[in-house]
């Protein structure tokens, strides 16, 4: 080997000793500025959920184990009247925004645009609590049905048919919550079945009803103040 041939040499060596290129960086996070995330975990992965309180109260820990606990945190969930407590709309719940995620990312800057066409909520943008994106369409599993049981504009259906497992306590094989895709990909191509908190009813309150279609008892969180 000549002298003029050693720096290629040495540089194929170091390619075959490095391999692949370096990984990318991780986005930086914010926990202190995070307003919204998706819950990593559910509750056992079913809608009984110990109600809004329990929910919040889910919330409140996985934020908290992130560096955000000194806000507070509520569940994007609606319930429905009953004989002795009245309709809670989820979009009531949520604070008045804007509202970031844990890399920083604004998803919305107010209850009015999170709820219209110009939100931030992408399967990008829509991570949890760490600031990971979750699982959607075409991953395995796929987790991407979000507990809402809320209408298109944040409000609680009538309560006829039921679309929140019983206000988030129970976990039955019948019933139904509606659902949104958090990634708004959808099995139609039509704005319903690609809606981030409207997309369609789950086939049944418990755990393994709502892994069949996507599902793991996941939700929205967002920070009140």
């Amino acid at each position: 080997m000549t002298r003029s041939m050693l720096p290629a040499a040495a540089g194929l060596a170091l390619l075959a000793i490095g391999g692949a290129a370096p990984a990318q960086t991780p986005p930086a996070l914010d926990p202190a500025g995070m307003g919204f995330f998706v819950t990593s975990t559910g509750i056992g992965g079913a809608a009984d959920l110990g109600g809004l309180a329990g929910a919040d109260a889910h919330c409140q820990s996985l934020a908290q184990a992130a560096g955000a606990g000194a806000r507070t945190w509520r569940a994007y969930l609606s319930t429905s009247a009953t004989a002795t407590a009245p309709a809670v709309n989820a979009r009531d719940r949520i604070g008045q925004g804007p509202w970031r995620n844990a890399q920083g990312v604004v998803v919305a800057r107010s209850v009015a645009e999170l709820h219209g066409e110009a939100n931030n909520l992408t399967k990008q943008t829509s991570v949890d609590e760490r600031g990971r994106v979750v699982n959607g369409r075409g991953d395995s599993p796929n987790t991407h049905d979000v507990l809402t049981g809320s209408r298109p504009d944040g409000t609680a259906f009538p309560g006829n048919p039921d679309m929140t497992c019983r206000n988030w306590t129970y976990a039955g094989a019948e019933g139904a919550a509606m659902v949104g895709h958090h990634d708004r990909i959808g099995l139609r191509d039509d704005t319903e079945s690609r809606s981030w908190n409207t997309s369609h009813p789950s086939r049944g309150c418990g755990a393994e009803a709502l892994r069949s279609s996507g599902g793991a008892g996941l939700f929205y969180c967002f920070a009140t103040n």
